[in-house]
């Protein structure tokens, strides 16, 4: 691969780049603070000429083809558009509100949005969701290519894929690692429904997938016989992914989620029994979830053990 080192420019232009796509130039190195015009998205697109972002203060990251001339106003609409930079700003702010709360620690966590029929937008590999900006965000596609973004995406990102694959009413998913849901999960068991109302309507009942190592395919398949039918997954031995039509509604499931399995435990160590809803309002509950467009947590051959 032709490369063209232009790191010692602040600033790169549509000239730069017709100069280095008629040399025949396939990939430029710039410095990661670099200003990229423009214009010069449109030339890169034009010459086929990926970017190579570097630093001193961070690792070379791979060269990342921006688009193809063909791809190009399709990746322009799905990652720089008005849409695509207010999710971007709502994906950070979901970051920020998950790292505040404690559901995520060090690099822990990731988020997605289906922003196109085959783009998605991801939180990058290795990064504090406390830190991430906008512009650390990726744009990937449902195969997990990297169509743009300077960083590499998540590594659980084809955990996110398998939701978008088999859920087609899936917009946004949330990963993380809440605390009092995680710890359901490390013991094999899911809260009780029929509890309490809000955790009926917004969650109902939770599936447990199986152990896979984190980051691998099979890993992301262990979700796939529940993703259809529930907005909650607990993961053995690892955390939760929930499913929305927003990053911020898929956080608010977590949130939900995380509230009733505290106030479970809670309600477990005062030592006397405790109340059930009645089935038939139950039942009501059901009938305002499926009001909501919410999934009817019904599909599973079988559920794990309730911890009651």
């Amino acid at each position: 691969m032709t490369s063209i080192d232009l790191r010692r420019q602040k600033s790169i232009s549509a000239k730069d780049i017709e100069v280095a796509g008629i040399g025949g130039a396939a990939e430029i190195i710039i410095d990661s603070r670099a200003v990229l015009e423009d214009s010069t998205r449109d030339m890169l697109a034009k010459y086929a000429i990926a970017v190579r972002f570097t630093g001193a203060a961070e690792e070379q990251t791979p060269s990342v083809p921006l688009a193809t001339a063909a791809d190009s106003p399709r990746v322009e609409a799905s990652f720089y558009s008005r849409a695509a930079l207010d999710i971007k700003d709502e994906i950070c702010s979901v970051g920020r509100k998950l790292w505040l709360r404690g559901f995520v620690d060090g690099n822990g966590g990731n988020i997605s949005y289906r922003i196109g029929e085959n783009e998605i937008i991801c939180t990058p590999t290795l990064f504090s969701k406390f830190d991430m900006t906008s512009d650390d965000l990726c744009l990937i596609d449902l195969d997990g290519n990297q169509l743009a973004g300077r960083k590499q995406p998540t590594s659980e990102v084809r955990l996110h894929l398998e939701v978008y694959k088999n859920t087609p009413q899936a917009k946004a998913v949330v990963h993380c690692h809440s605390p009092y849901a995680t710890a359901y999960a490390i013991c094999g068991c899911v809260p009780p429904p029929s509890i309490s109302s809000e955790f009926d309507v917004f969650i109902g009942r939770v599936a447990l997938a199986s152990y896979e190592t984190p980051g691998t395919l099979e890993f992301a398949e262990t979700v796939r016989p529940y993703v259809a039918h529930h907005n909650a997954i607990l993961l053995a031995n690892h955390g939760v992914l929930c499913w929305a039509d927003t990053p911020t509604h898929a956080e608010w499931y977590v949130e939900n989620l995380e509230a009733f399995c505290q106030t479970f435990l809670i309600a477990r160590q005062f030592g006397v029994p405790y109340s059930r809803i009645p089935k038939e309002k139950a039942e009501a509950l059901k009938s305002i979830r499926k009001k909501q467009g919410l999934p009817d947590c019904n599909g599973d051959a079988s559920f794990p053990p309730v911890l009651s």
